[in-house]
């Protein structure tokens, strides 16, 4: 199994909606980086979902449960892929960007020195500590 992360504006699209819709189509990723990272995605993978600009928090677990496919949003099609996503667990406590930021164990961690990036891989150690902090 892998972990993740995947960031969304909450205004855009929140960790409350996918618990209330049950499951999403994570599409509409135009960056290389990212979509090469969603390729790599596996039916229970466990994805950390970050609401970013406004709050800037960790606030639940998704699993991937269907592998990347084409994007039929996308205008290219075959260039970008999306993979569904399914609400897993709420976070007792949003693990915010200056937790994250502060703890020494968490330096290296791809949301900080990928701050643009919206899909990223998170190593096994780092999704235990953001879990920890978070329940």
């Amino acid at each position: 199994m892998q972990h993740w992360l995947v960031k969304s504006e909450p205004e855009a699209y929140s960790w409350a909606r996918l618990v209330k819709e049950g499951r999403t189509m994570w599409d509409g990723v135009r960056n290389y980086q990212a979509r090469n990272n969603m390729q790599q995605m596996q039916p229970g993978d466990l994805v950390l979902f970050y609401h970013s600009v406004s709050e800037k928090a960790i606030v639940g677990i998704a699993k991937v449960d269907k592998a990347a496919y084409p994007d039929p949003t996308a205008e290219e099609q075959g260039k970008w892929v999306v993979v569904d996503l399914v609400p897993f667990r709420d976070f007792k406590e949003p693990v915010t960007l200056e937790q994250i930021k502060q703890d020494e164990r968490l330096q290296n961690i791809a949301l900080l020195r990928q701050s643009r990036l919206s899909v990223m891989p998170l190593k096994p150690e780092e999704f235990d500590i953001l879990l920890a902090l978070g329940n």
